[in-house]
């Protein structure tokens, strides 16, 4: 585990901006990372190098030579970390716009009739587009139910729904407001078994940051995350789509090459600075596995990221030191569960006669920045059947401490005992 070997904790904080400190508030405790994780330092260094590059990409002199080079390199360095040998990789503006252009290619090209199948733990991005295209075509879309009591959807509520006519189906990685993973494997292979020919679309947004994306495993056709969501930085988004997903009609300028999926002119340093993501996972990595291969590091580096987050929500959930944890607070209930093995980095919470939005406002005073999930367009799909208006989210990463986890269990202390 990352705390566990003599210096490392340090050695990855201090290659982030502003670990500790806001440079609007001062000192605090970050545990915001699900709106949007720390950026890496070299990420800052890269974007501003390539913005004072005048070059593009495609011309004959050597500054459009060297920024293809690093298009190049950045997307061989993707299919390392996506496990990815065949398909392509590309960036856009947004993971959601790029969601939106994956989905909607797949069912627009698909065989006619048939349905769409998704399920009720997915983010708005995937789900507002399925439902979007689906209507526009007449497919049915059809919600797979998630539990409520758990905060995730498994490949046997998949299964119970699967027709074979499903033409497309879009399946969430991780949910931001449970932080609950799902298999995506597990959920690819029972519809597989039923429509094998059916599209499926991931959203690996909220799951990037936790490292382990393995396309080649997981037998999808498209997989979209958002970089500044995994150390990088605000303005693209990245994805990679299956040759056969490729292989569809979609938008493109008349004349131009048939697979590209890019739209004009993309951002060479967006290229760049998600090489320094990958390079960042490789290098974390080193510490856990004697491999020199890239794909093994990244793996370890997974596994080392996963170990340190589960012992810092362990250590939220059931206390550290004389610090109780949540799940000894009695005015305190957790979505999802305490004990979840689905469980990536976060902790959604509601507490007895506290206004979520109260809650955040009071731990932002004592130092420790977290978000309110309201009943809304976005979180609405969990948190309404739960009867809840709004949560509040305690989302952790790889870099934090157990002693930033020891000073938001003594802020939740005294917050709540003042109410009680």
């Amino acid at each position: 585990m990352i705390a566990e070997k003599a210096g490392l904790l340090d050695q990855v904080r201090d290659r982030f901006a502003h670990v500790d400190t806001c440079p609007f508030q001062g000192p605090r405790v970050f545990f915001e990372n699900a709106g949007g994780a720390l950026t890496l330092k070299s990420v800052v260094d890269t974007s501003a190098k390539f913005a004072a590059i005048p070059d593009n990409q495609g011309r004959d002199n050597p500054a459009s030579h060297q920024l293809v080079d690093v298009i190049n390199a950045s997307k061989a360095r993707m299919r390392t970390l996506f496990n990815a040998p065949e398909g392509q990789f590309f960036v856009g503006e947004s993971g959601t716009e790029l969601l939106f252009r994956l989905i909607r290619t797949a069912i627009v090209g698909a065989e006619q009739g048939g349905t769409v199948l998704g399920s009720t733990l997915e983010h708005p991005a995937s789900r507002s587009a399925a439902t979007k295209w689906a209507d526009v075509t007449g497919k049915p879309y059809v919600a797979v139910p998630h539990d409520d009591a758990t905060g995730t959807v498994t490949a046997d509520d998949y299964a119970r729904h699967v027709t074979p006519d499903v033409r497309v189906a879009t399946i969430i990685h991780t949910s931001p407001v449970t932080g609950m993973s799902v298999d995506v494997a597990a959920v690819s292979a029972a519809i597989r078994a039923v429509a094998p020919d059916c599209f499926i679309i991931v959203d690996g947004i909220q799951h990037a940051s936790h490292g382990h994306i393995d396309i080649k495993a997981c037998d999808v056709d498209g997989y979209v995350v958002s970089p500044y969501k995994v150390f990088s930085r605000h303005g693209y988004g990245v994805a990679w789509a299956s040759d056969r997903l490729t292989a569809l009609p979609r938008e493109g300028l008349t004349g131009g090459p048939a697979e590209n999926w890019e739209l004009g002119t993309r951002d060479t340093g967006a290229y760049a600075t998600f090489s320094d993501v990958v390079d960042y996972f490789t290098w974390l990595g080193e510490h856990f596995t004697e491999s020199d291969d890239p794909r093994a590091r990244v793996e370890a580096a997974a596994v080392a990221i996963h170990d340190h987050e589960k012992s810092l929500t362990d250590a939220i959930l059931h206390g550290v030191g004389n610090l109780k944890g949540l799940a000894e607070m009695p005015a305190v209930t957790i979505i999802g569960g305490i004990d979840n093995p689905a469980r990536e980095g976060l902790v959604s919470l509601n507490v007895d006669g506290i206004d979520a939005l109260d809650l955040v406002a009071a731990l932002n005073e004592q130092g420790i920045r977290t978000h309110v999930r309201k009943a809304d367009h976005y979180s609405g799909n969990v948190l309404t059947p739960l009867g809840l208006a709004s949560c509040v989210r305690v989302s952790l990463c790889h870099y934090n401490s157990e002693g930033e986890v020891s000073q938001f269990l003594a802020a939740m202390a005294e917050i709540v005992g003042q109410q009680s």
